[in-house]
C-alpha cells in the first residue's frame, strides 16, 4: 500500500533500481519534467553519440558512410536491430526511418489492397490527427471517398475505445486495420494480441501506431503476427526533437514491394550497381525512402545504450508503480477540486501517463509549468502527467502532487486564461 507521505516517496526512490540513471540526463535545477510522453530530454550519451558522428563527418568526409564507429551506410538497419527487443521483433523486421507519418504512407500504399468488396480501412474515433490525415489521403490517392471507405470505431465514454467494438467493426468490407497501441489523450493500452487475431481471423491486415508505447511497455509484435507498425523515438525512447522514426513488417511480409520505393530500400549489395529495376532488401529495411537523416538518428545510438542496460521489462515495472502512486495521490490530495481520473487505472490496460481531466485544464498546466514542473495539455480539458521510468523519481511524482494542490488551493491557476498556447 503507499502512503501519501514525503518520506514514503523517499523509500520508494532508495529502492529504486533505476534511480542512478536519472543522472544520465539534463533536467533544469529545480524542475520536475512529467512530459516524456511529448518529447523526453536529452541524455549525456545521445549527445556524446551526436558529436561522435559529427566528427566522423569532419574527419572522414564521404568516408564516413562505411567508417568510424558508427558507419551510415548501415546506421538505420543496425539500429533497428537493437530496437528489436524494444517492439518484440526480430532483428531483420525492424528499421530506423522516416517519420511516424512518412512511415505510414508507405506502409498504407504498400498493404492496402481495395478488391472487390474490400475497399474500406478501419480505424478509431480516438487517434491522433495525424494517422487520419494519411489515412485519407491514401483513399483519396485511390480515387475513394474517406466519408465512405475510412470507418471510425466510436469510443462509449469519449476517452476509451471497446475492444469488442473494434472487433465488430470488422466487416467483410474493411481490407486493412490501422490502431494505436496506446491512446494518445487517455493513455488506454488496447490488447494488440486479441485485436490482431480477431483481424487475421476475419482475413485482414493491421497495422499498430506505438508512438505512444514503444519505450515504456514491452510489445510482442512478431509472436502476435502484427502485420506491421511504425512509431517515433522522441518520446519515451529520447531521440530528440523531430528524431527518425521507427517501423516493424513482419517477415512474412518480406518481398512485398514497397508501395512508395526509394533507393535506400534497395538490396545493399546492388544499391550502388545504379540499375533502374528496384531490387528491394529482403527486410525491414525495403521499407526505407530516402538517404537517412544520420544526424538526427545519431542521438539514438546513446538512447538505445540505456535501454540495453535497464531493459524493457523494467522500464514498464517502474513506469506501472509510478503512474499508480501518482494516481494514489491524487485521490488522497485533490479530492476536493473535481479532477477525474481519465485513463484505465488498471495495470493491463494503462500506458505510461496519467490523464487527469479538468474544466480548467489549460490554465492548471500553464501554473504547473510556472512553478517547475512541466506537464503536457491535451484539447479539450486533459492534463497528461509522465513519469518517465528513466528520470522521474518517486519524489518527483509527490512534489508534483503538492505543487499542483497548491496550485488548487490558492487558486493560482486563475491568472492564466485557460486556453492552450501555440504548442499546447
Amino acid at each position: 500500500m503507499f502512503k501519501p507521505t514525503e518520506e514514503f516517496a523517499r523509500e520508494l526512490d532508495q529502492q529504486d533500481s533505476l534511480r542512478g540513471y536519472k543522472d544520465e540526463f539534463y533536467i533544469k535545477d529545480n524542475q520536475i519534467y512529467m512530459d516524456g510522453n511529448s518529447l523526453g530530454l536529452l541524455s549525456k550519451r545521445s549527445e556524446q553519440r551526436l558529436l561522435e558522428v559529427l566528427d566522423s563527418w569532419k574527419n572522414y568526409g564521404i568516408d564516413g558512410w562505411t567508417k568510424g564507429d558508427h558507419p551510415w551506410f548501415f546506421l538505420s538497419e543496425n539500429l533497428g536491430s537493437k530496437m528489436a527487443t524494444l517492439v518484440g521483433g526480430n532483428p531483420e523486421e525492424v528499421v530506423v526511418t522516416g517519420s511516424t507519418t512518412t512511415n505510414l504512407h508507405q506502409l498504407v500504399a504498400t498493404f492496402f489492397k481495395p478488391e472487390g468488396s474490400r475497399t474500406k480501412i478501419l480505424a478509431d474515433e480516438l487517434n491522433f490527427p495525424s494517422d487520419i490525415y494519411a489515412l485519407k489521403s491514401q483513399l483519396k490517392l485511390r480515387g475513394l471517398d474517406p466519408d465512405e471507405h475510412l470507418i471510425r470505431v466510436k469510443s462509449r465514454d469519449g476517452r476509451t475505445l471497446n475492444e469488442d467494438d473494434i472487433i465488430e467493426a470488422m466487416t467483410d468490407e474493411v481490407a486493412l486495420v490501422i490502431l494505436p497501441t496506446v491512446l494518445y489523450r487517455s493513455g488506454q493500452l488496447l490488447d494488440i494480441k486479441r485485436v490482431t487475431e480477431a483481424a487475421h481471423d476475419r482475413g485482414i491486415l493491421i497495422g499498430w501506431d506505438g508512438c505512444h508505447s514503444v519505450g515504456a511497455i514491452p510489445h510482442n509484435f512478431h509472436e502476435h503476427g502484427v502485420d506491421f507498425a511504425y512509431w517515433c523515438h522522441y518520446k519515451y525512447v529520447n531521440n530528440g526533437p523531430g528524431g527518425v522514426a521507427g517501423l516493424f513488417v513482419h517477415e512474412k511480409h518480406f518481398g512485398a514491394e514497397p508501395g512508395l520505393a526509394g533507393w535506400f530500400g534497395s538490396d545493399k549489395t546492388k544499391q550502388f550497381d545504379m540499375e533502374h529495376d528496384f531490387t528491394p532488401a529482403d527486410s525491414a529495411g525495403a521499407f526505407q525512402i530516402g538517404t537517412p537523416h544520420v544526424l538526427s538518428v545519431a542521438p539514438l545510438i546513446g538512447s538505445l545504450e540505456l535501454f540495453e542496460e535497464v531493459g524493457i521489462e523494467a522500464i514498464r515495472e517502474k513506469s506501472l508503480k509510478a503512474t499508480e502512486y501518482l494516481m494514489t495521490l491524487v485521490k488522497e490530495h485533490l479530492s476536493d477540486y473535481d479532477f477525474t481520473i481519465g485513463n484505465p487505472t488498471d495495470d493491463k490496460h494503462r500506458g505510461g501517463h496519467v490523464c487527469l481531466e479538468h474544466q480548467e485544464a489549460a490554465s492548471i498546466c500553464k501554473a504547473l509549468k510556472a512553478n517547475g514542473v512541466v506537464p503536457d495539455f491535451r484539447a479539450p480539458n486533459v492534463i497528461r502527467l509522465a513519469p518517465v521510468a528513466f528520470y522521474v523519481s518517486y519524489y518527483d511524482v509527490y512534489k508534483t502532487v503538492m505543487i499542483l494542490k497548491d496550485i488548487m488551493d490558492n487558486q493560482r491557476y486563475k491568472q492564466y486564461k485557460n486556453e492552450r498556447d501555440v504548442i499546447a
